[in-house]
Parts: C-alpha cells; structure tokens; sequence
C-alpha cells in the first residue's frame, strides 16, 4: 500500500504520527527503527541530528505522501514528529 493511500486512511493521532516516523526513517534511510523515534524527540540537533538537505527531503516526502506542502514560512513544522503531524492535521481540516 502507498504511503499516500495509508495517510488517507489515518484516522487517529497515533496512526499519523506512526506513519510520518516510518515515511522520514524510511524515506531517509535513517539507521534507526521508526518506532524508536519519540514524538517529541527533535529532528534536528541533539536530536536525529537531520541536516538542510534531509529539511528538503522531508518537504517532499510529506507532499507527495500527505498532499501538504510545507513552506519556507513553515520552518517551525521541523521542531518533531508532534509538530509535523500537527501541521498535517491542520493542513487537512482547511
């Protein structure tokens, strides 16, 4: 199943934010299991320790799999997968 057709079929908090874990280890090729990865864990820093590029990466992958496109005003949306996730959901409901 596509990750698209998976991010339509979610319909709670838990399951979104599973998958946007599983689609930035993933798609990241990440060594680390998805589910290791605490919601509120930073992405960048002393956290996944993500860089710009991996910034650029992500904006895709969450257009192409979500349907939402993240902005250079948006920067605040890299803080978690929390923070992420929050921006999809209010993203949706536009």
């Amino acid at each position: 199943m596509e990750y698209r057709e998976l991010a339509q079929q979610a319909v709670t908090r838990r399951e979104l934010n599973d998958r946007v874990k599983a689609l930035i280890a993933e798609g990241l090729g990440l060594p680390i299991d998805a589910s290791l990865i605490d919601d509120d864990q930073p992405l960048f820093g002393r956290g996944l320790e993500l860089d710009s590029l991996d910034t650029l990466e992500i904006v895709s992958l969450i257009d192409e799999n979500f349907g939402v496109y993240i902005t250079d005003d948006d920067k605040f949306v890299f803080g978690s997968i929390n923070t992420i996730a929050d921006f999809i959901e209010q993203a949706r409901a536009r």
